[in-house]
């Protein structure tokens, strides 16, 4: 008898096990990466706004100084569009422009190419959506990489652009990037008009907004350093320099 019922106490014990195990494999928490859970929220009124323009106007312009969450808002937004089902892909352009080195020629692909001019996208992109589904969605296109260079004659529809450090693009360069807006696709072009590249007489970043301000489907949104979500001593540096 005694042996009996260890042994009944010893297939209840596997038992159970067997059964907390497939609970536990199979709750949503471990469906989707722990990053992407979280919901962003603006940390001040022009935060607010931009994110609001994202959401309704088809092209926002976001102007403002480093650290004031300008890409990280637009790639938060493109992520839920695509998670929605409101866009079927997420198109990044960003100008291959060094600030003031010149690294000559990378070795690699296209990608492993613009790899080092990309990398605040995708610390933004890795955040929101982890590293295996960021892998997959480049792999299957869903997320493409597209030079400035290579968009001329392209037409973006169903797509959530982003056109980040635009003060680097000429206005010539804006004028195509805009141009490709598509059906049923939204454009976020970010950038500050006071830290370009290139020559201050060459950048079209600033024109572009003052141009485009005027239009009822277009939102030009302006941060300033009071925006700043980095260290506090950014926002105040900032204000000096």
């Amino acid at each position: 008898m005694a042996k009996r019922a260890a042994r009944r106490a010893k297939l209840h014990a596997i038992d159970s096990a067997r059964i907390h195990n497939l609970v536990f494999d199979h709750t949503p928490a471990n469906d989707r990466d722990q990053s992407y859970v979280r919901k962003i929220r603006p940390r001040s009124d022009n935060q607010r706004i931009l994110m609001e323009a994202i959401d309704t106007k088809p092209l926002t312009v976001a102007l403002g100084p480093a650290g004031t969450g300008k890409t990280y808002l637009a790639i938060s937004a493109a992520v839920e569009a695509l998670e929605a089902g409101t866009v079927s892909r997420i198109m990044l352009s960003r100008p291959a422009v060094e600030a003031g080195e010149n690294l000559g020629f990378l070795p690699g692909d296209m990608r492993e190419k613009l790899d080092p001019y990309l990398r605040p996208l995708w610390d933004a992109l890795n955040d929101r959506l982890g590293a295996k589904r960021l892998r997959q969605n480049l792999d299957d296109g869903t997320i493409e990489i597209a030079p400035v260079a290579f968009m001329r004659g392209r037409t973006l529809n169903n797509a959530f652009v982003l056109i980040d450090e635009a003060q680097n693009c000429t206005y010539g360069q804006l004028k195509m990037l805009l141009t490709r807006l598509g059906w049923h696709s939204t454009m976020v072009m970010t950038g500050d008009p006071d830290q370009t590249d290139l020559l201050p007489e060459l950048s079209g970043l600033a024109a572009i907004a003052q141009r485009l301000e005027g239009l009822e489907d277009v939102a030009v949104v302006r941060l300033t350093d009071k925006d700043v979500v980095r260290h506090p001593l950014v926002g105040r540096m900032l204000s000096v320099l």
